[in-house]
């Protein structure tokens, strides 16, 4: 029997959990669920993840490597701050309708009744996210696109609107595109 290579059965593990969290009405995933669907053992779930929450916490590392490294890149290949800011929340919005299930992540209603700490994380991925939009407009304003005084209410506007339209993807059953219209209401935000 050929052995898995390191790491390939964490990554089987959270992208069935994702899988599942990709189901609109999905119940609350259970551990005995999620071995069920990969069809072995819970105990084989915890040779790999300590617990349900540390499973969580490997989705959310990929939502944050991902989304944090495209920022990186809309930064570096970006030089309008303007441009950034709408580029940044044009990928969220994309990043959500390529992973459903992690949008339920974001939102934080895959959470509800988990640890604590993950809520936590992802308020911290928000600060980061309004953060980089912040950085943006702060770009804009020495390029006589903006003004310092609108940076902070804009982008707050701009984070709440990408996490509205998230909150709106998840409740609509994945069936409306969160990105469906948004370079209107973007530029709008940005005008």
């Amino acid at each position: 029997m050929a052995s898995n290579p390191p790491g390939q059965r964490r990554m089987q593990i959270l992208q069935a959990l994702a899988e599942m969290l990709e189901q609109p009405k999905g119940d609350k995933i259970t551990t005995a669920a999620l071995a069920r669907k990969l069809e072995f053992s819970e105990a084989a779930l915890y040779r790999h993840f300590a617990s349900k929450a540390q499973m969580f916490e490997g989705l959310i590392e990929f939502i944050e490597s991902s989304v944090f490294g495209l920022i990186n890149q809309i930064a570096e290949r970006q030089s309008d701050g303007l441009a950034q800011a709408r580029d940044i929340v044009g990928m969220l919005l994309n990043f959500a309708s390529q992973n459903p299930g992690m949008t339920r992540v974001l939102i934080g209603e895959a959470l509800v009744n988990e640890d604590e700490r993950l809520q936590l994380r992802m308020n911290q991925f928000y600060d980061r996210v309004e953060l980089a939009l912040k950085q943006a407009l702060r770009l804009a304003v020495s390029e006589g696109q903006a003004h310092e005084a609108e940076v902070q209410a804009r982008a707050g506007m701009l984070a709440s609107f990408v996490i509205g339209r998230w909150h709106r993807y998840a409740k609509s059953g994945f069936k409306n595109n969160p990105a469906q219209d948004a370079p209107l209401q973007i530029a709008l935000l940005l005008a």
